[in-house]
């Protein structure tokens, strides 16, 4: 293998997807570098049952996962829960036919009504075959399940970074899987949920009292990761109150803003899709009303110097 060849064989293994024991029974399934398409998953067995918490964007992936889960000495997931409907989350829904699909009343419309979504924003991208595989075991509010005597509680935190988010709760663990209601290292994204929806779902966690949190994206982390997402939510808020004011257009807010402390986040040019969210409260429209998401999109191309890419 040449040079090139062998640099390039290690760039790849830096986003080999792989998995931390987070206490007995208990393990997640990290997909480095966490950026666009490359989600966090996990797995609750106790030996007899699983149950899944979220997929992958691809089939490949989706398919590791399943192969992570065998791995590991436990069954096969008979039931798959599913943090929120974005794609990187629900695309492999389909690979554990085995399973029991649940998820938030809202995560089981909009994964019906926004169907191949990932297809439309990458269509370059291999995501294999890919079958949508909505939820057919929804909840409102909060719902429990046992995996032997491992309690699993799923949690809506009301309207944050989609309309039908869920959150799972290990309360004899104290791990809390969140969803894209984190972000560890990379910047928080809301034009599909609420701002202010946001804010609020961070003190739910907090209430929780977790030691371990296992974020959508980036790695697993502790209650400290929190603090980084609320400071990003509230200068966007400043950020947009201020523009909003002055007449600026989203994107003007985001091009002429100083990221600061923030400057180092992943996928900075979500930027400017926050601001179309921020712009929307402050117009009056409900959490979780629909945006033109193709100009936010579109908006986000330029901040980032072009097309988003897909990492996965």
């Amino acid at each position: 293998m040449c040079i090139t060849n062998r640099a390039a064989a290690a760039e790849a293994a830096k986003k080999d997807p792989y998995t931390v024991r987070l206490a007995d029974g208990v393990t997640a399934f990290v997909q480095p570098d966490g950026g666009w398409c490359l989600n966090n998953a996990g797995f609750v067995s106790d030996g007899g049952r699983t149950a899944l918490i979220d997929t992958a964007a691809t089939e490949r992936r989706a398919r590791l996962l399943r192969e992570a889960v065998t791995a590991s000495g436990a069954p096969l997931p008979s039931t798959l829960v599913n943090t929120h409907h974005h794609g990187d989350h629900t695309y492999g829904n389909w690979v554990f036919p085995e399973a029991t699909v649940i998820g938030h009343e809202g995560c089981r419309s909009e994964t019906v009504a926004a169907g191949h979504q990932l297809h439309a924003i990458w269509p370059g991208t291999d995501f294999g075959e890919i079958r949508i595989t909505p939820p057919t075991l929804t909840y409102t509010d909060s719902l429990t399940l046992f995996v032997g005597d491992i309690e699993v509680r799923l949690l809506h935190p009301g309207v944050a970074h989609t309309v039908g988010d869920t959150v799972v709760w290990l309360p004899e663990q104290r791990i809390v899987f969140t969803g894209d209601l984190v972000f560890n290292g990379g910047t928080p994204f809301v034009p599909m949920g609420s701002l202010s929806g946001s804010l609020a779902a961070l003190e739910r966690l907090r209430a929780l009292d977790a030691e371990i949190v296992v974020p959508g994206h980036g790695q697993v982390t502790d209650p400290g990761v929190y603090d980084a997402v609320e400071g990003y939510l509230r200068f966007v808020d400043e950020l947009a109150r201020d523009a909003y004011a002055q007449g600026k257009s989203p994107l003007e807010a985001a091009r002429s803003a100083d990221l600061g402390e923030f400057a180092g986040l992943q996928e900075s040019e979500r930027l400017v899709a926050n601001v179309h969210r921020a712009y929307a409260e402050l117009d009056g429209f409900p959490p979780g009303s629909p945006l033109d998401i193709v100009a936010a999109l579109g908006d986000m191309a330029v901040m980032n110097g072009g097309a988003l890419a897909c990492h996965a």
